[in-house]
């Protein structure tokens, strides 16, 4: 039997390989043989059998989903649960400034123990008739130094609080910020951002409501179940019998705590992407007149996240009173039976009134400790939620394992040879994931929860299938086609914001695996389909891959562009607002900036897709003529359904379906293509 047939046996055997380097992917540990790739064959039998593998080993990139910007989320699946050591390492940043909270709450704690004694002794001098000398004025000392500490103290939880939230910002958009293309194909803007805000709010209140304090609490607690043993053993064995069904009781309810507020924390979520989703599209939603069925879907997201806050209130409302009924069933306690004993003569007044004193001392580190178990496990709800984007692998996470392979094999990377092509695709397939590791029902979420199922990574979407051509130095090269044809991922694997599934991508006669994402890009300008403009000045926007740029540069190349007029209507010139998403400029003019911002870092590439597009005729001449101008001696590559754009190019490559179809000039293609006689004939260029 050949290596291309495919059997039952063979079809098992390859999604069981493939099942196991998803997995081994996600955890960073890439297997080296025993991949098969769509057809059943070992990559290892291909034609590059290094470059294949390290292909096929590479994390799997995912179908960017076409949503609706009114498409709808059904209920959200439960997330990844933090753990309380997750925790520390957000606390241990702040070490210094809790260190020394924590020993003024174990002062604090001494100077609230010597209180009662010393109550107690001056009742004790009183009943004798003595003098009480300048006992009293010891006691006021202490309770003013307490106080001091304690507001000193609230202040360093309080500034230490804020700064945990800082970091966990920092690291959460570091994080994002660094993620793969994939990721974003998939997840929703809005939960991103309620991570980034919301969720790390939640952090705080470790801080802020009593962790930290339970440190001199549990001195606090310890000491005055100590001096209460000491005074009366009956007592205090009544008194920690009620405290004991207390403290089993918040245990009980504390881990509902952590599930609710998880739940509550994901619905924020929901309700942040709907309202970027209905911000972003309002323009389409007032033309469609859909404005008050929106205000209804989001009100009722938001009421969702209502519903879950209430939950967590309910459950946390049992919780809370737990401590004040602990203590009125305590004191009511120790005042009926240490009446009793007063009048038995077993302990005296002024022992009762320091125990009773002690027992207040003992439960409200109590009531601290419920507080900081109900801000844990409400901050680990939210912890899972930020861990889960934390624990997600960076861009080039998996790059030096595939580097390495990359450059031990395959004749890709003999070397940088004068006569190498700028760019060259060998034999290059890729496809998207058709559905998220983490609930194969909804492409929108990601959960690495071992209890959710498996998907069958084989059920793939392939976009491109054995693309191969090369781009001379210095040349210019259009890639046209139908839409859905691949031209833009030919680009995005360019810029590799994924790698192929097999084949290998070349810069230079070298692996793009082999090369630093940072290097590579900078070799490349590349202006998207939809560019975005960023909000800002548009000195912002010129500068943001070229940020030495000097303002003559920047508006030598806005007139190169034909955008001489943004700086000609605005006072403020390159300091213009564009608002937000470019609304201050025309179609035309933000496709024009993104390529200005492209062509003022003066890459040795430029990659163009449908780069004028969205201009008119003129324009378009003018852009073209710019162009043209700058592309003296680069390489460029441009996409275009406009054939007229691209006529004169050195090389055209037709591509329908993920598959080359031919290659060549303009006249040559109208002989030998089909499909390329076909479109310029429906634009009259025949």
């Amino acid at each position: 039997m050949s290596d291309t047939e495919i059997t039952p046996g063979t079809r098992a055997a390859a999604r069981a390989a493939e099942r196991a380097a998803e997995r081994a992917a996600r955890t960073g540990s890439i297997p080296l043989v025993g991949r098969r790739d769509a057809a059943g064959r070992r990559p290892d039998r291909g034609t590059d059998a290094g470059t294949t593998a390290s292909a096929a080993n590479a994390p799997e990139p995912t179908r960017p989903v076409r949503r609706s910007p009114f498409g709808r989320r059904g209920e959200t699946p439960p997330g990844p649960r933090a753990t309380f050591r997750q925790l520390l390492p957000f606390l241990f940043e702040h070490r210094p400034v809790l260190i020394l909270v924590a020993a003024l709450s174990i002062v604090g704690a001494i100077t609230s123990l010597a209180q009662p004694l010393l109550v107690g002794r001056v009742i004790t001098i009183v009943e004798a008739g003595d003098p009480l000398d300048g006992i009293v004025w010891l006691l006021v000392a202490l309770v003013v130094v307490s106080a001091i500490i304690t507001g000193y103290q609230h202040y360093l939880l309080q500034r230490t609080g804020e700064g945990v939230v800082l970091s966990s910002r920092r690291r959460l958009i570091a994080k994002i910020l660094h993620l793969p293309i994939a990721e974003f194909d998939t997840r929703r803007t809005g939960d991103l951002v309620s991570r980034v805000g919301s969720d790390t709010t939640m952090l705080r209140a470790v801080l802020t409501q009593g962790l930290v304090e339970a440190v001199g609490g549990a001195v606090t607690f310890i000491g005055a179940i100590i001096a209460m043993l000491i005074i009366d053993p009956v007592l205090l064995g009544l008194t920690v019998l009620v405290i004991a069904v207390a403290i089993t009781t918040v245990t009980l309810l504390s881990a509902r705590v952590r599930e609710a507020s998880h739940a509550a924390q994901a619905k924020v979520g929901d309700v942040a992407a709907s309202v970027e989703r209905a911000i972003t599209s309002v323009r389409t939603i007032r033309a469609a007149g859909a404005t008050d069925r929106e205000v209804r879907d989001v009100g009722a997201e938001a009421e969702g996240a209502w519903e879950m806050g209430v939950k967590v209130a309910k459950i946390s409302a049992l919780i809370v009173p737990i401590a004040g009924i602990a203590m009125q069933v305590s004191f009511l306690v120790v005042l009926g039976v240490g009446g009793f004993r007063v009048a038995s003569g077993a302990i005296s007044i002024a022992d009762l009134v320091t125990f009773i004193l002690f027992l207040f001392m003992m439960i409200l580190p109590l009531g601290q400790a419920f507080g900081a178990i109900t801000s844990v496990n409400q901050a680990l709800g939210a912890l899972g939620r930020i861990q889960e984007i934390l624990d997600l692998p960076d861009e080039d996470a998996h790059d030096r394992q595939l580097a390495a392979r990359a450059v031990m094999v395959g004749p890709a990377n003999e070397g940088l040879l004068p006569d190498a092509a700028a760019v060259e695709f060998d034999d290059v397939h890729f496809a998207y994931a058709l559905t998220r590791p983490s609930d194969p029902a909804d492409p929108g979420n990601d959960s690495p929860d071992e209890h959710l199922p498996e998907p069958d990574v084989t059920d793939r979407q392939p976009v491109l299938r054995g693309v191969s051509f090369r781009v001379p130095r210095g040349q210019r090269i259009a890639l046209v086609g139908p839409s859905g044809a691949g031209k833009s991922t030919i680009l995005a694997l360019i810029e590799r914001f994924y790698d192929p599934s097999v084949g290998t991508v070349r810069l230079g006669g070298l692996d793009l695996r082999s090369l630093d994402r940072t290097e590579l890009r900078a070799q490349i300008g590349y202006v998207e389909q939809d560019a975005p403009v960023l909000a800002g000045t548009i000195r912002d926007n010129l500068k943001l891959g070229s940020p030495d740029a000097t303002d003559l540069e920047c508006e030598h190349v806005l007139h190169a562009v034909n955008l001489g007029s943004v700086l000609e209507r605005d006072p403020a010139g390159l300091d213009a607002q564009v608002g937000e998403n470019g609304i201050t400029l025309s179609g035309g003019e933000r496709q024009r900036l993104a390529i200005a911002r492209a062509l003022l870092a003066a890459p040795p590439i430029l990659l163009l897709d449908e780069s004028t597009s969205s201009l008119d005729g003129v324009n378009e001449r003018m852009m073209r003529e710019a162009i043209d101008a700058v592309a003296a001696g680069r390489t460029l590559i441009v996409i275009a359904h406009r054939l007229s754009t691209v006529v004169d190019s050195d090389r055209i490559v037709v591509v329908e379906q993920g598959r080359v179809i031919g290659e060549g000039t303009h006249r040559e293609l109208v002989e030998t293509v089909p499909l390329y006689r076909e479109l310029a004939e429906h634009q009259l260029l025949v």
